[in-house]
């Protein structure tokens, strides 16, 4: 393995936007992508030593160069001596000299995510009874929650062998994972898998790298954690393997397989003979690092809002309800808004405050919008702060209650301790916004919806929905923000960067959000116009721009604004003759692989699948109907699209295998087939 080069240092520099960040600066030759690909880059050890605090032991496979005494601080937090365990998460941000390939969507370079955790040993014949010692691994990997068992064994075998030779065992085990049979999405195949429940969704795909990685071996088969070879067909064996888990186990031709969540690759890391089972997620969202809940975020700060509301100072970026605006909604627009937010909690481990603050990055993100963890410090120390007030819009996790003191170090202050949010005195008002006076003449009741949205949730939460369909709620939350804000922009400026086209050249007149009717439209511009105005000199709204002219050069249908005409088959009454267009431009431009998973983008599983197309099915015009056929027929053959239309009822399935009948019949005789429907109907009985 070629050494990798590094050079870094911890300073403070200017990004693109020249904002200054104070950041750990890492640089490596290696990239995640290609058949070479490292999954981790560096291995550290920390230790806390009594006569000299927080001091590095090691670092592999070679050093970071910089303040090795900041990083091992960042390694052993606060109160770390008065837990038997604990995890923390931070970032390094590497330099930006690196060839074109490594740079994300605006010129950055990727962070690299370190997965810390500290364990503490009682022991007598050490100082003060006990030994403190911490293992991180840097990977660039978002998904770093998968080495957690890996490093619980690794950080065992370092207390018994604290030796070089130890971080080299894990370092080359760790780099072993093969993923080379990982199924590769594109962007609509992953938001596709992402919103969906079910765990065959895509399954072809794992078999399809099996098949090429592996030829002629049994796949998808229970071998692949225990490490046995894989048999061929002819001298395979009936296997008793047999999984506790519900609903994995299935019987084909007489034997047990299992059937995989396609929602996670899984593999094995063998470190010190002991196969380690991993499961990597496939479709890892933008913004979304480790395994936090957006449940827990929620109900941290919703059951004390819920049981005693209190007030919060009047801001308009922020309180876009008024003094009772729901926390969250009030942590949201702050994110939106670039305002800097502590997470602060004394009595809870450092792990869950980096989970806190991972979730509120993931929660303003929705899957969609970029620029929140770049900026975000899971866990950091009163140590820092004065580099940490250089970072224009931080999310930052803390422990010590002095940040609590200091509101000018903080515009919204997030109490994980007693649920409560607060909103800095300090906090500077916006300057008037430039839509005012183009919104403002819209005389009403402005009124976001935000606390029935926060209500839906909440329900959601407290019956057991789950952690996606939380997410998925939050996800089109989000779309309809920045769809709103487009709409906002067209009023007021005239145009729109969150739009790219032209109507003149669409089949069907139409983009973007979907409203009943004018007034309506008002309304909701003028309610959200302050967090709107607020976003639009973000950084999440510049990288918001960037995506969205990297994700219409990738979309196949350009002629039709999909998203728009879906919401209006499901928001509004529509005549025949406009539903006709709809499913008729469905028909003509929905045809191949990739253009149907841009159609099933728009169709998600919580939003009803495909509803909004099967009503179709019973349109009065009978070519509209056939149309309507031809598209279900596509899906239905379709990769992806044959869970879409397995998802649909029984009354549904049953309209359009009829219809099917009906239309072959036609093309054979169209006689005998209007013969056939009046019969079949009994019309005129």
């Amino acid at each position: 393995m070629p050494e990798a080069t590094t050079e870094a240092s911890i300073r403070t520099t200017s990004t693109a936007s020249s904002t200054a960040v104070s950041r750990v600066s890492a640089g490596s030759a290696q990239s995640i992508g290609g058949p070479n690909q490292q999954h981790v880059d560096y291995i550290l050890v920390a230790e806390f030593s009594i006569d000299m605090g927080s001091m590095m032991e090691h670092q592999y496979p070679n050093a970071i160069s910089g303040d090795e005494h900041m990083l091992a601080e960042l390694m052993l937090p606060d109160g770390a001596h008065t837990r038997d365990q604990d995890w923390t998460i931070f970032f390094l941000h590497k330099d930006a000299e690196q060839s074109e390939e490594l740079l994300e969507p605006g010129g950055q370079a990727p962070l690299i995510y370190v997965l810390n955790l500290v364990i503490t040993k009682h022991d007598e014949k050490a100082k003060r009874g006990a030994k403190v010692k911490a293992m991180a691994i840097c990977t660039r990997h978002s998904f770093l929650h998968i080495y957690k068992p890996i490093l619980l064994l690794a950080l065992e075998e370092y207390f018994k062998r604290p030796e070089i030779e130890t971080l080299a065992g894990l370092f080359t085990a760790v780099n072993s994972m093969d993923l080379s049979s990982m199924p590769h999405l594109s962007i609509f195949e992953r938001q596709i898998l992402a919103s969906s429940d079910n765990k065959d969704m895509f399954s072809e795909k794992f078999d399809e790298m099996a098949a090429v990685t592996s030829p002629g071996t049994q796949v998808r088969s229970p071998s692949s954690l225990g490490g046995a070879l894989k048999e061929p067909d002819s001298e395979r064996r009936a296997t008793t393997y047999i999984d506790l888990a519900p609903g994995r186990n299935k019987i084909v031709n007489g034997r047990i397989t299992i059937s995989r969540d396609s929602h996670e690759f899984e593999t094995k890391v063998v470190y010190n003979s002991i196969p380690v089972p991993i499961r990597v997620p496939v479709a890892v969202l933008p913004e979304t690092v480790g395994d936090f809940s957006l449940i827990q975020l929620i109900s941290t700060f919703s059951a004390p809002h819920v049981h005693n509301p209190q007030p919060f100072g009047l801001h308009p970026h922020l309180t876009t309800n008024g003094p009772y605006t729901h926390p969250i909604i009030v942590l949201v627009n702050g994110l939106l808004t670039e305002k800097r937010i502590v997470f602060l909690s004394h009595d809870r481990a450092s792990g869950e405050v980096a989970n806190h603050v991972l979730a509120a990055c993931a929660l303003a993100s929705g899957g969609i919008l970029r620029g929140f963890t770049r900026h975000a410090f899971p866990y950091t120390d009163l140590s820092k702060v004065d580099e940490l007030l250089m970072v224009p819009g931080f999310i930052a996790g803390v422990k010590n209650p002095a940040f609590a003191h200091h509101p000018t170090w903080w515009d919204i202050l997030c109490n994980i301790d007693t649920g409560r949010i607060k909103i800095s005195t300090e906090i500077k008002q916006p300057l008037p916004s430039d839509g005012a006076a183009s919104i403002s003449s819209f005389s009403g009741n402005a009124d976001t919806g935000d606390n029935a949205f926060m209500e839906d949730v909440i329900h959601c939460i407290s019956s057991r929905f789950g952690e996606k369909t939380v997410r998925a709620k939050w996800r089109d939350w989000i779309m309809r923000f920045t769809q709103m804000t487009a709409a906002f922009e067209e009023v007021v400026y005239g145009a729109s960067a969150l739009w790219i086209g032209h109507e003149e050249n669409h089949v069907i007149r139409g983009h973007g959000y979907v409203w009943p009717d004018e007034q309506t439209k008002m309304r909701d511009l003028a309610a959200n116009m302050a967090r709107m105005e607020g976003w639009r000199t973000t950084r999440s709204y510049g990288a918001y721009v960037q995506d969205v002219q990297h994700i219409y050069v990738a979309k196949p249908i350009k002629m039709v604004d999909l998203h728009h005409q879906i919401d209006r088959l499901r928001a509004l009454t529509l005549t025949h003759e406009d539903s006709a267009k709809i499913y008729k431009a469905l028909q003509e431009y929905v045809r191949t692989y990739e253009e149907i998973n841009q159609l099933l983008c728009v169709l998600p599983e919580n939003q009803g699948g495909l509803f909004p197309i099967a009503v179709g099915l019973f349109h009065p015009q009978q070519k509209v109907r056939f149309a309507v056929v031809d598209v279900i027929e596509r899906i239905s053959e379709h990769m992806a699209g044959q869970h879409f239309y397995n998802a649909m009822n029984r009354f549904q399935k049953l309209a359009f295998i009829r219809l099917q009948q009906e239309k072959q019949n036609a093309v054979e005789s169209p006689v005998a087939a209007n013969g056939l429907n009046m019969a079949g109907l009994n019309l005129g009985k």
